[in-house]
């Protein structure tokens, strides 16, 4: 007998309510907050061919389809708390429902993230979820509070999840070593909770880097008022492969391609954030308490726009944007 949308949820999604009031059964999941907390929600959308391929590994699907939210939490230091999924599937292959659960809650059992409730139909693979996480009232981290002479910091490295793209359209050459990180870096991102809860009280503001620097960095010079000066030098080191430091295989790139890369290059999930210049050791301790690599790239500006500048302070020019899922 062919497995229906109950059955399925039943076997691989429905799991014993935890912290919520009413789980996955009822026509609405009931969730109730912490004393003095408030509710941090997020959705965000997964779509075949826009934004992973056909013949991803369903394990790595169902891990990345959370950890993009999970990275929007961090971004506004809250602490995971549940989630929704609203599933389409064009068939129902329990071998592929299997591993896509595996991954899904893996991550979600690693982070305390509860599934309760959603939604499945039949339509082409389309992955969405709500999550939903808290923070105390009055510590959310937000795009809107840096100030002219805080630093700009970013977590982890950035640009190698555009090199594995690139390599999977068949734009680019890599060594399968190098592209198997690549490719991992792309579709199973680590979403930076730990380093987001760390900085409550620390940073001025925050994001989380999906479509690419420029435009991710964009949003909070939108939304804080200000305009943002950043070292090439200090971005060239960001690049997992492209650095002679690191202990991944290093790529043959040109300066020019590596900062494209790392400026352009989306799909990274790490938190791009700024801090004030007397709160440098605070980052720091940040950092080291969540063993999450952060790298100072420049500093807030009051003329506003985006200017980077060389190791000797000149200008470097060139034509740098971000992703633009309509253009």
């Amino acid at each position: 007998m062919a497995l229906g949308e109950f059955g399925l949820i039943e076997r691989f999604f429905k799991r014993p309510a935890r912290r919520a009031v009413v789980g996955v059964g009822d026509d609405c999941a009931v969730w109730q907050p912490g004393a003095g907390m408030q509710l941090a929600i997020s959705t965000d959308m997964l779509v075949e061919g826009r934004h992973f391929f056909p013949d991803v590994d369903p394990f790595s699907l169902g891990h990345k389809a959370l950890a993009v939210n999970l990275s929007d939490l961090a971004a506004c230091g809250a602490t995971p708390a549940a989630f929704t999924l609203a599933l389409a599937l064009p068939t129902v292959d329990e071998a592929w429902l299997a591993e896509f659960a595996r991954g899904l809650l893996t991550l979600a059992d690693a982070h305390a993230c509860e599934l309760i409730g959603g939604d499945t139909t039949q339509g082409p693979l389309n992955l969405c979820i709500t999550v939903l996480g808290e923070v105390p009232a009055g510590l959310a981290l937000l795009r809107s509070g840096a100030k002219a002479g805080d630093e700009v910091y970013v977590s982890g490295t950035l640009g190698d999840a555009r090199l594995a793209l690139l390599a999977l359209q068949g734009q680019l050459r890599l060594p399968d070593n190098a592209l198997a990180l690549a490719r991992q870096r792309l579709e199973q991102p680590t979403p930076r909770v730990a380093l987001g809860l760390a900085l409550r009280g620390v940073a001025s503001s925050a994001i989380d880097l999906s479509d690419g620097l420029v435009g991710d960095l964009g949003h909070i010079l939108k939304a804080s008022g200000c305009g943002a000066t950043l070292n090439t030098q200090a971005l060239s080191q960001l690049m997992l492969m492209g650095s002679s430091a690191s202990a991944a295989p290093t790529l043959a790139l040109s300066s020019d391609q590596a900062l494209t890369a790392v400026l352009n290059g989306g799909d990274d999930y790490e938190l791009l954030f700024t801090a004030p210049a007397t709160s440098r050791e605070a980052v720091m301790q940040a950092a080291l308490k969540s063993a999450t690599r952060v790298t100072r790239i420049g500093q807030m500006d009051a003329q506003h726009g985006l200017r980077l500048v060389d190791a000797q302070g000149k200008p470097v020019t060139g034509e740098f944007a971000s992703f633009n899922h309509f253009a």
